[in-house]
């Protein structure tokens, strides 16, 4: 994974199996052209391509449907660092304890902010930055459509959070997380011009969903190493059976195993600089 900067602007180029798809395609219309009959053949040619597309998509680490950060680069791991990402936030109860934690431990994370939420609790948002850490683009409203959009509505719905981000933090996201990392292949293509670089994870522990602290920290750190980016939510936090967000649970505990094993905790723009 290259570790140079995002620049706006750079071209888009089709991964494999995109570009693969479109010749797909040119054939079967010129084959179709050819030989009228054959039309039934060629429809489950294609519909296995669309489907085998849609699969793509629907697998949050996929770089299939193009370029998808989810390790380190190399450089970061000769370095020891790892990546600890959360989503949905930010969030008036779950985030200021998040950050009081990072901060006893002297390290510095990765919020993916929802545009929406970061409207409504600014101050916040301002805060994850003055700490050090660093916020990137979760969209504007975390939407369940978020994989059915054409290009179109990817545009506006990433833009609309990178200008609230922007206006708010005063620094640019770089990188995006799609709402729980699924997506189509019309995203791919609009990211380049709005600055952006797709980025998922390693591992997750599911924890919009695991109320055990226990297993929510093995899934975290089963085979853990450097390079890895780690996954958990501030926002949509499940709840331990004590009633309490499970990321204030399992982080403190997750941050002791780090440094336990020598591996330095970093933003995604501080890994790739």
């Amino acid at each position: 994974m290259s570790a140079e900067p995002v620049r706006e602007g750079r071209p888009w180029r089709p991964s494999p199996l995109i570009a693969g798809s479109f010749l797909l395609h040119g054939i079967a219309l010129a084959a179709l052209a050819l030989h009228p009959a054959w039309w039934p053949q060629l429809l489950i040619l294609l519909l296995g391509n669309h489907l085998l597309l849609t699969i793509c998509g629907l697998v949050p680490r996929s770089r299939w449907l193009g370029p998808n950060i989810t390790r380190l680069p190399r450089s970061a791991q000769a370095r020891g660092e790892i990546a600890i990402t959360i989503d949905d936030g930010p969030d008036p109860e779950v985030t200021p304890a998040v950050l009081d934690m990072l901060d006893r431990h002297g390290v510095r994370a990765t919020f993916f902010c929802i545009g929406a939420r970061a409207q409504r609790h600014p101050e916040l948002c301002r805060e994850i930055v003055r700490r050090g850490h660093a916020v990137e683009n979760h969209s504007q409203h975390h939407g369940h459509n978020f994989s059915f959009m054409g290009p179109g509505a990817f545009r506006r719905e990433l833009q609309q959070a990178q200008d609230t981000l922007t206006a708010i933090t005063g620094r640019r996201p770089v990188f995006v997380r799609a709402p729980a990392g699924l997506r189509n292949p019309l995203l791919d293509p609009v990211l380049p011009g709005l600055g952006l670089r797709l980025a998922s994870w390693t591992r997750r522990g599911f924890d919009t969903r695991t109320r055990d602290p226990g297993l929510l920290l093995r899934r975290l750190t089963r085979g853990l190493r450097a390079g890895d980016i780690l996954l958990l939510h501030d926002g949509n936090s499940a709840r331990t059976a004590a009633g309490e967000p499970i990321i204030l649970v399992v982080l403190p505990r997750l941050l002791d195993q780090l440094a336990a094993a020598g591996l330095k905790p970093v933003t995604l723009r501080e890994a790739h600089s």
